[in-house]
């Protein structure tokens, strides 16, 4: 696992932590039934804290995405990466949903947003 620490972030370290497992998960290259390491290897491993990896783990965990078996360790849940999919496409609607809602008021046209939306696009993928 290859997580990425960026001090310069907006974002909480434990969020960027998650972020980026959820990401490795979803894009199978965590598949089910992989072993993550240990909350204490891995907050080693990044020069954190102990408590802000087991905060990432503790939502990644209430999420669906990992399981803890105790005395054994943490592993990639089981659940189907589908369903995580699905859910995470319902998110993004009702935030695109948002977003129309806003344009429209401030009458900010269809093309304005999608120029806004590929510039971040791309931005993203820098």
């Amino acid at each position: 696992m290859n997580i990425i620490i960026s001090n310069s972030s907006d974002k909480p370290i434990y969020k960027q932590v998650k972020e980026q497992i959820k990401n490795e998960i979803i894009t199978n290259r965590l598949k089910p039934g992989d072993q993550l390491p240990s909350i204490r290897a891995l907050a080693k491993d990044l020069g954190i804290s102990v408590i802000t990896t087991k905060n990432a783990y503790i939502d990644l965990e209430r999420e669906g995405y990992i399981e803890t078996i105790p005395a054994k360790g943490t592993y990639v849940s089981n659940k189907n990466i589908e369903l995580i999919k699905e859910d995470q496409f319902k998110k993004i609607e009702r935030l695109i949903e948002t977003s129309i809602s806003i344009a429209k008021i401030c009458g900010i046209t269809k093309e304005d947003i999608n120029s806004i939306f590929n510039i971040l696009w791309e931005d993203n993928n820098e």
